[in-house]
Parts: structure tokens; C-alpha cells; sequence
């Protein structure tokens, strides 16, 4: 495996070639002919268009850009291979009245799949058995005692949502017992597992084109693809069952879109644009209660999907009960909701804890680490429920890929977290096929994995084979600027206008801005971890600022020292309301000297 290798960049911008966190910076490239073209296409202004041209958007693409739209983006569900094959069976299975179950796993996505395919049989007067394995007692996926469980309870046939792509020995059990498996899932595998029927755009001979969807766009496509059938077939007339309406199902598609870190392209951007609106009416009682309790109110935007909805959901499964998402996410009854939900932010506060904990170990292992392109953390004892969390943390401080595992009885679980460039989940797959960890998988920008204690070091120098064959992908440490500001112009009509090019996330980030020249009127720590800046520009126009987390880091120890100093300054910007004001804020990436 290689990893993809970005091209050759332009010289250093505005002469920063190494800013306080030792990055260059470099400025996107934009055809002024494109610029031109889509501010005469569009009515945009010239800031946005040329963002747009620089991320190669194109006339007559704008459109889908800046209003994806359901109808135009939804793809036949048809292309996926096996799809007729696993509707055919499940329309069999609802009409002759088998017991159905669906088998999720404990994170958004998995909880997400698994809510949307017990709403759909459920209105359909068919409500599955609904079945989310612990991770610390069974593992991740399906195993072969929990399948024939299924089947000992009447099951016969089993959906396994998010996951199942790679349990060739559980789905070979089910298979020699008379339980039909139908794999929904976006994982990538190189072998298909034994199944009735497996629907994944990542798997061997799938030309769909859609390996960005996350395992609730596959399974909404799969619900598409099914109730077409049981329609075309005259079940809903024969039956006298109201066909349900799937445009309720999008608030757990969009929800899944984001926090599954699946690139924000295609019809992924008109499920999150979509499921943003329906999440803003609240009428999923899980999700009104876990706002609620998260102090969050719409209208939402995909940070509250990420960074507030998103934590509390996945919390149950990393030191509660794993069911808790899904069981939330399918509440009909706003007091089980509610209690629920509660338990669900006691849980993340648990989760917080126990990550600073291990955040402050493994940022000290990872500081010795400067040579390598890569991060690499493990110790005796770090819940596996974290990792991933701290992972996702090395990542942004150290911006390098990171992986982390925690021991206990001599087998580690673990997580990696990588940066545009690298397919992480290929460099895990890898390994796995080279016989060095117990298990693994995932996708380009993050993986699991398991292995033994004695494998350790086998595992790190595999790695380390894996980045050296990446050429000098990592080597350089950059910053990439999508367009130039004054301090003047960050208004509020400014961030309105770059806003249009959301839903922002994976595959879509947020644009960069760069302000040049601005003085340090003001720096000082807020919060324990954040650093508050007041920056002016040379007109006396003033835009504050807020580093994140940056205390003790490079960046927060540059910006305080800069105090009535000259600095560039690279953010995102951001409308910040507190006590009814409502302000411009640049969130700040990256900094350096005026002059560097």
C-alpha cells in the first residue's frame, strides 16, 4: 500500500515557511478564468469563487455545490452490488412474516443504521430484534455465538448494519446453522465475507462509485431499495399499511454523515444539508432529549453533529452500556428518552475524565517521537473506549497520523486517526493480512485494530515500513490557505457568504483564511486550555480571535509571546453569540511572525 501522494506546491505564502507550529504555508492555486467564470455564473463574490475554483469546482457544477439537493443527488440504489439480492430476501422475509433481526455496533454510525432499519420494519408492523454486541466481552462485529443466539430465538434472518464485512468465521457459522446474513456495511474488504447477500460499495466488484457513504447512506439506500419493492409489489395496498415516509429517516443519515468522518462530497452533502433541516424540528425524541441535555438548540450546524450529538452517543459504548445509542436513537417515548439521554452525558462526562488522564501520557510519549512521520502510544491499562478520542487529539497537535492502543491480559485495542494523504485503514487492513494483529480495519482517515502484547513492536516497525513507502508525503509540514482577508472585511456578511459552500467536514473542510499583518493588542489564557486574542489590522479594525487547546503547545506560547507584536494569522471564521451579542470570531489554526 501506498498512499496517495498530493502535488507539487507553490512557494511559501506571504514568506511563512515556518509559522509557530512549524508549518508552511502555501495558498491554494485558483484560475483567475475559473474565479471569473463562477462569480459571473453564480452571483458569488469574489472571496467565495475563488475558494470554489481552487477546490476544483467548475460552472456547471455549482449547483449540486451550493444547493445538493436529495432529488438530484440520490443515486439509484440498484448500482450497489447485491442490492437486489438483499431486498428480495428481507421483502420475502416481511411478507411470509419472519423474525427479523439487525446486529448495529455501539458508535453513531452503527447506531444510526441500526435505528433506521428498526423504524422502517417497525412501521412496516415488523419491529426487529435489535442486537449491539458489548465490545469489551464480545469484540467488535458479529460473532458466532451472538448469531446463533439470534437464531435460537426464532430469527432466520439477520441484517448486520456497519458492520459484518470482515467476520468470515461468525457469518460461516450462521451459514452452516441455516441463518441467512445480509451485510450491510462500507468497510472495505478484499474477500467477501460468506453471506446471503453483502450491500457495500467497498467491496470486490462493486462499481457504484459510492465508497464515500458511510454505513447509514448505504443502509438508507438499502431501506429506498426495499420499500420501492414491497410498493411495486402492492404490499402496503394489501395490507392496509401506510407507506412510511423516509424523509423522517434523515436526521440519523446526516448525523451518521459527520460523525463517521466520510468525505463530505456528493449526495453526503444534500444527507447532512437534509438531515440538518429535519434535525432543526426536534421530532426524533432521542435527539430532542440528548440536545436538551447537551444544551444545544437549533438551528444546528455539522458541529453540533460532531462535537456535541455525536460524543454523547458514542459514550455509551465506550464505558456504558453499547446499546445506549441505538436504544436512544429508537425511543418513541420522550420520558425513556430523557433518561436515557442523561444517561448518556453521564457517561461522556466519565469518557472526559478518563481521556484527560490518558491524553496527558500519551502527549508525553508522542513529544519524543519528532523523527518519526508517524505517532505512536501504547501503554498498560488506557481504556479502549478512549483511544480513538486520543488518537484524534495526537493527530491535530502533532499533525501526524497517530495510533494508540490499550493492554489488559496481554491484548491491546486500539485506534488510528490519520491526515489527508495517507489511507490509515489500508496501512491497518495491511497489517492484518500480514498476520501481525489479531484484527483491524477501516477506512483512510481512521481504523481500529487489535493485537498482542508481544506483536507490539513488530506492529510499529510493519508502520514504519508502510510511511517510508509514502515517499516524502510527511515530510513537509504545511498549512494550506484557501483565500486572503483584511481585517476590515471579516464581517458577517463575509462568513454568511463562505458558508454557502457547507455542509463542511471530511473531504469539504472549512476554508482557511489568512490575515496578514496584524497586531497583538491583546493575548492572555481563558479557560485553562484556550488562549483570547484581540487582533488589529492596520486600519484600526480589531477581530478577536480564540486558539483552542492551545496552552503549552506551540501555537499558544507563539501568540502570547507576540503580545503588541506584528503577526500572520490563519483561522477559521466564525460567528461567536454571548449575552445577546453576536461577533466575528476567527477561530485560529496557525500563526507566525509578520516577517517570518
Amino acid at each position: 500500500m501506498k498512499a496517495d501522494l498530493t502535488p507539487a506546491v507553490s512557494a511559501a505564502a506571504f514568506g511563512v515557511a515556518r509559522s509557530f507550529t512549524g508549518r508552511r504555508w502555501v495558498l491554494r492555486e485558483a484560475g483567475e478564468e475559473q474565479v471569473r467564470a463562477l462569480v459571473d455564473s453564480g452571483e458569488l463574490s469574489p472571496v467565495l469563487a475563488r475558494i470554489l475554483a481552487a477546490r476544483g469546482v467548475v460552472p456547471e457544477a455549482l449547483g449540486d455545490v451550493l444547493n445538493p439537493t436529495l432529488r438530484r443527488l440520490l443515486p439509484e440504489p440498484s448500482m450497489l452490488k447485491d442490492m437486489g439480492r438483499a431486498t428480495e430476501r428481507t421483502r420475502a422475509a416481511i411478507e411470509s412474516g419472519e423474525r427479523i433481526a439487525v446486529f448495529g455496533d455501539y458508535d453513531v454510525d452503527g447506531s444510526s443504521s441500526a435505528a433506521l432499519l428498526y423504524d422502517f420494519l417497525s412501521a412496516l408492523g415488523r419491529p426487529p430484534r435489535l442486537y449491539i454486541p458489548d465490545r469489551m466481552t464480545e469484540g467488535y462485529g458479529p460473532n458466532a455465538p451472538a448469531l446463533l443466539k439470534l437464531k435460537e430465538e426464532g430469527a432466520s434472518l439477520v441484517i448486520t448494519v456497519d458492520c459484518g464485512a470482515a467476520a468470515t468465521a461468525a457469518l460461516s457459522a450462521a451459514r452452516e446453522a441455516g441463518l441467512d446474513v445480509i451485510v450491510l456495511d462500507h468497510h472495505a474488504v478484499e474477500t467477501p465475507p460468506p453471506a446471503f447477500a453483502q450491500v457495500n460499495p467497498n467491496q470486490p466488484g462493486d462499481v457504484s462509485g459510492l465508497g464515500h457513504l458511510c454505513a447509514a447512506g448505504v443502509t438508507f439506500l438499502f431501506i429506498v431499495a426495499l420499500n420501492r419493492a414491497l410498493r411495486d409489489g402492492g404490499w402496503y395496498a394489501a395490507n392496509g399499511v401506510a407507506e412510511p415516509d423516509l424523509m423522517h429517516a434523515l436526521d440519523l443519515v446526516g448525523l451518521a454523515t459527520v460523525c463517521d468522518v466520510v468525505p463530505l462530497e456528493g449526495v453526503n452533502r444534500a444527507f447532512v444539508r437534509a438531515g440538518l433541516s429535519r434535525l432543526n424540528l426536534l421530532g426524533r425524541p432521542g435527539l430532542a432529549a440528548l440536545a436538551a441535555v447537551a444544551g444545544a438548540s437549533a438551528p444546528f450546524t455539522p458541529y453540533h453533529l460532531g462535537f456535541v450529538l455525536g460524543p454523547r452517543i458514542n459514550a455509551g459504548g465506550r464505558v456504558g452500556r453499547c446499546s445506549l445509542g441505538a436504544e436512544l436513537l429508537t425511543a418513541a417515548d420522550p420520558a425513556t428518552a430523557q433518561n436515557l439521554a442523561r444517561a448518556l452525558d453521564r457517561h461522556n462526562r466519565e469518557r472526559q475524565a478518563l481521556e484527560a488522564v490518558i491524553l496527558e501520557e500519551a502527549m508525553a510519549l508522542a513529544a519524543t517521537q519528532d523523527n518519526s512521520p508517524f505517532l505512536f502510544a501504547a501503554e498498560e491499562g488506557w481504556h479502549p473506549g478512549v483511544v480513538g478520542i486520543v488518537a484524534g487529539r495526537l493527530k491535530d497537535r502533532f499533525a501526524k497520523p497517530a495510533f494508540v492502543a490499550g493492554f489488559e491480559g496481554g491484548i491491546g485495542r486500539g485506534s488510528a486517526r490519520s491526515v489527508p494523504g495517507f489511507d490509515i485503514g489500508a496501512a491497518v487492513r495491511a497489517a492484518r493480512e500480514a498476520g501481525i494483529l489479531e484484527a483491524g480495519g477501516g477506512h483512510a482517515m481512521a481504523a481500529g485494530f487489535s493485537l498482542q502484547a508481544g506483536r507490539l513492536d513488530a506492529f510499529r516497525d510493519f508502520l514504519a515500513t508502510q510511511f517510508a513507502e509514502a515517499g516524502a508525503l510527511l515530510a513537509e509540514h504545511r498549512l494550506e490557505l484557501d483565500t486572503v482577508v483584511a481585517a476590515a472585511g471579516a464581517g458577517e456578511r463575509l462568513v454568511a457568504e463562505i458558508g454557502r459552500a457547507g455542509p463542511f467536514g471530511a473531504g469539504n473542510p472549512e476554508p482557511l483564511v489568512a490575515l496578514c499583518d496584524l497586531r497583538v493588542a491583546f493575548a492572555d489564557v481563558v479557560g485553562r486550555e484556550h488562549v483570547r486574542l484581540r487582533l488589529q489590522g492596520g486600519n484600526g479594525a480589531v477581530l478577536n480571535a480564540i486558539a483552542f487547546r492551545a496552552v503549552g503547545s506551540p501555537l499558544g506560547e507563539g501568540v502570547l509571546g507576540a503580545r503588541g507584536r506584528r503577526i500572520h494569522a490563519a483561522g477559521r471564521l466564525r460567528l461567536n453569540s454571548w449575552n445577546g451579542r453576536t461577533q466575528v470570531q476567527l477561530q485560529l489554526e496557525d500563526a507566525a511572525a509578520a516577517g517570518a
